[in-house]
């Protein structure tokens, strides 16, 4: 596993769900329900105070994990091959400014994505 801090696009369902990203000049979509919590962060060390009446955002971080695959289409517009495999990903949104950075990049993979795309083929 991976874990750094990079800034990524993300396009999000209307309850708020990542669904599409671009990373890396890539664009992927999510392959399965994604999940989400929440992870208390050192604010004392990143803010040299905290505003009056701040709260949400200033001590968690929400936290997403996700299951990607690329995207069907290559920016030139060509169709691309689907057998890549899935990648699981932990992105953070910040809940001030709305920005998404990518955390971490993990090893293990889920089978369900690779059933999904089998399915949908």
């Amino acid at each position: 596993m991976g874990m750094f801090s990079e800034s990524v696009d993300v396009v999000c369902t209307p309850s708020g769900e990542p669904a599409e990203l671009c990373w890396g000049g890539r664009q992927y979509r999510v392959c399965a329900e994604p999940v989400r919590w929440y992870e208390r962060r050192q604010w004392w060390a990143e803010e040299t105070r905290a505003p009056l009446g701040s709260g949400a955002g200033l001590v968690d971080h929400e936290i997403w994990r996700v299951q990607v695959v690329t995207s069907g289409i290559e920016p030139s517009g060509e169709p691309k091959s689907t057998s890549e495999h899935a990648l699981t990903l932990d992105l953070v949104k910040h809940l001030g400014s709305g920005r998404w950075r990518l955390l971490r990049v993990h090893d293990a993979l889920r089978s369900s994505c690779t059933e999904t795309e089998t399915r949908t083929a």
